[in-house]
């Protein structure tokens, strides 16, 4: 099944039908990566609640809150199914680490996106390897970037399919899901992070600011990405 099959297919679904869909459609080759913030926490119900069979992910930077290890061990504990964690490379870790030390991030983009590579975007080519389908959490309209993506896309960069089944949803639909389903969620939320990511990275917002201002908050807005979710790297094309 190509994309253009599958946009077809799942137009109109429920995310929890599109998340049966595609689970049934490629089966064994869907995967679900989650940093344990509010979208993610109600895709991962609603792959443990319905036991489908869709591999859940996080990358763990080594620079993660407390409040969001919190939030991973609560998931286990609730759900009892595993959550398969990625780690950067140790090698290329140690090296930047001892040429420019702990927190070269700050000094430039370019360092930033140098650390944002090895915590984050190497260890993610490590996990979507093999895989068909990509589920994230990513909702339109969490920044001016993403509204110009697609709810269905292919991803050139990893040659899958990639799939945001909350695309379509307003923050409001994403808390009213967790408290009717009692999900357990990252109480960052509960202190002015909507978006959650490295503690040395990411701070609170303030009311009246961007979704994304509290991250990588040193820096221009127009390069607020860590190469995850980068627009750039993605084409209008359909599948062979």
């Amino acid at each position: 099944m190509n994309i253009e099959e599958v946009k077809k297919a799942i137009a109109g679904f429920s995310p929890q039908e599109v998340l049966a869909f595609v689970s049934q459609s490629f089966p064994g080759k869907v995967i679900f990566s989650t940093s344990f913030g509010w979208e993610d926490q109600v895709i991962t119900d609603m792959i443990f609640s319905a036991n489908l069979p869709i591999k859940v992910f996080t990358l763990d930077t080594g620079r993660m809150f407390t409040e969001t290890y919190y939030t991973w061990n609560r998931t286990l504990e609730r759900y009892q199914k595993p959550i398969d964690a990625f780690y950067p490379d140790k090698e290329k870790l140690q090296e930047m680490v001892s040429k420019k030390g702990p927190s070269s991030f700050y000094d430039s983009v370019e360092n930033r996106k140098e650390c944002c590579g090895i915590r984050k975007v190497e260890p993610l080519n490590r996990a979507l390897a093999g895989y068909d389908v990509w589920i994230t959490g990513i909702r339109a309209d969490q920044s001016a970037n993403r509204e110009d993506m697609h709810w269905v896309e292919w991803d050139a960069a990893h040659n899958l399919i990639k799939v945001h089944p909350l695309f379509f949803w307003t923050l409001n639909e994403v808390k009213s899901y967790v408290n009717d389903k009692n999900v357990p969620y990252n109480p960052l939320h509960d202190k002015g992070f909507p978006s959650i990511g490295c503690q040395p990275c990411t701070r609170a917002v303030q009311p009246g600011e961007d979704f994304r201002a509290g991250r990588w908050w040193w820096e221009d807005a127009s390069k607020k990405e860590c190469g995850l979710h980068d627009v750039s790297a993605h084409e209008e094309v359909f599948k062979p």
